[in-house]
Protein backbone atom coordinates (compact mmCIF):
# COMPACT_ATOMS: atom_id res chain seq x y z
CA UNK A 1 0.00 0.00 0.00
CA UNK A 2 1.07 3.19 -0.90
CA UNK A 3 2.72 5.40 2.03
CA UNK A 4 1.51 8.95 2.87
CA UNK A 5 3.89 11.96 4.96
CA UNK A 6 2.05 14.28 6.63
CA UNK A 7 3.64 17.29 8.21
CA UNK A 8 2.83 20.36 10.04
CA UNK A 9 3.75 23.13 7.69
CA UNK A 10 2.21 26.13 9.96
CA UNK A 11 0.35 26.50 13.49
CA UNK A 12 -2.27 28.78 14.05
CA UNK A 13 -3.00 30.86 17.73
CA UNK A 14 -5.96 32.58 17.81
CA UNK A 15 -4.14 35.68 18.25
CA UNK A 16 -3.57 35.08 14.65
CA UNK A 17 -7.41 34.43 13.87
CA UNK A 18 -9.34 36.93 16.08
CA UNK A 19 -6.22 39.82 16.69
CA UNK A 20 -6.57 38.91 20.32
CA UNK A 21 -6.45 36.26 23.42
CA UNK A 22 -9.52 33.88 23.03
CA UNK A 23 -11.11 32.04 25.88
CA UNK A 24 -13.35 29.72 26.09
CA UNK A 25 -17.18 30.22 27.83
CA UNK A 26 -15.59 28.80 31.25
CA UNK A 27 -12.33 31.58 31.28
CA UNK A 28 -9.92 28.69 29.61
CA UNK A 29 -7.45 30.48 27.29
CA UNK A 30 -6.84 28.56 24.25
CA UNK A 31 -3.14 28.17 22.73
CA UNK A 32 -2.29 26.96 19.46
CA UNK A 33 -2.63 22.95 18.76
CA UNK A 34 -0.46 21.06 20.45
CA UNK A 35 1.54 19.75 16.83
CA UNK A 36 4.99 21.77 16.50
CA UNK A 37 5.59 22.82 12.92
CA UNK A 38 7.81 20.46 11.21
CA UNK A 39 6.38 17.73 12.41
CA UNK A 40 5.97 14.50 10.45
CA UNK A 41 3.57 11.13 10.56
CA UNK A 42 3.92 8.40 7.87
CA UNK A 43 0.41 6.59 7.44
CA UNK A 44 1.14 3.28 6.15
CA UNK A 45 -2.41 2.10 5.98
CA UNK A 46 -6.15 4.00 6.50
CA UNK A 47 -5.38 3.98 10.37
CA UNK A 48 -4.95 7.40 11.86
CA UNK A 49 -0.76 7.50 12.42
CA UNK A 50 -0.01 7.16 15.86
CA UNK A 51 -0.02 10.04 18.19
CA UNK A 52 -1.80 12.39 15.35
CA UNK A 53 -5.44 14.21 16.26
CA UNK A 54 -8.23 12.44 15.21
CA UNK A 55 -9.89 16.00 14.50
CA UNK A 56 -7.40 16.43 12.18
CA UNK A 57 -7.47 13.10 10.75
CA UNK A 58 -11.07 13.47 10.19
CA UNK A 59 -10.51 16.82 7.99
CA UNK A 60 -7.27 15.38 6.21
CA UNK A 61 -8.96 11.94 5.38
CA UNK A 62 -10.19 12.74 1.83
CA UNK A 63 -6.71 14.36 0.40
CA UNK A 64 -4.59 11.16 2.04
CA UNK A 65 -7.09 8.88 0.20
CA UNK A 66 -7.04 11.15 -3.33
CA UNK A 67 -2.79 10.35 -2.95
CA UNK A 68 -2.93 6.91 -1.88
CA UNK A 69 -5.47 5.85 -4.71
CA UNK A 70 -3.02 7.76 -6.94
CA UNK A 71 -4.94 11.12 -7.34
CA UNK A 72 -3.69 14.79 -7.58
CA UNK A 73 -4.77 18.10 -7.01
CA UNK A 74 -3.07 19.50 -10.48
CA UNK A 75 -3.77 22.96 -10.25
CA UNK A 76 -2.71 23.37 -6.62
CA UNK A 77 0.28 21.51 -6.21
CA UNK A 78 2.82 19.15 -7.98
CA UNK A 79 1.85 15.74 -8.72
CA UNK A 80 1.85 13.76 -5.12
CA UNK A 81 1.32 16.67 -2.99
CA UNK A 82 -1.41 18.21 -1.62
CA UNK A 83 -2.06 21.41 1.22
CA UNK A 84 -4.69 20.93 3.55
CA UNK A 85 -6.63 22.28 6.92
CA UNK A 86 -7.40 21.04 10.22
CA UNK A 87 -10.66 22.94 10.68
CA UNK A 88 -10.19 24.08 13.62
CA UNK A 89 -11.47 27.64 13.68
CA UNK A 90 -9.86 29.03 16.72
CA UNK A 91 -6.76 27.25 16.00
CA UNK A 92 -5.62 26.18 12.55
CA UNK A 93 -3.18 23.87 11.14
CA UNK A 94 -1.99 23.85 7.59
CA UNK A 95 -0.51 20.48 6.73
CA UNK A 96 1.81 18.88 3.63
CA UNK A 97 0.95 15.45 2.65
CA UNK A 98 2.81 13.80 0.16
CA UNK A 99 2.19 10.34 -1.25
CA UNK A 100 5.53 8.49 -1.22
CA UNK A 101 6.18 5.73 -4.38
CA UNK A 102 8.31 2.89 -3.29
Amino acid sequence: MTKIKITVMKRFSPEDVFGHEYKTPTGIVVEKCDFEDGQEWISESREMPEGFCWWAWADLTRSVNILRFGGNYKHWAEDGIIYDTCSDGVRPVCFKIERIDD
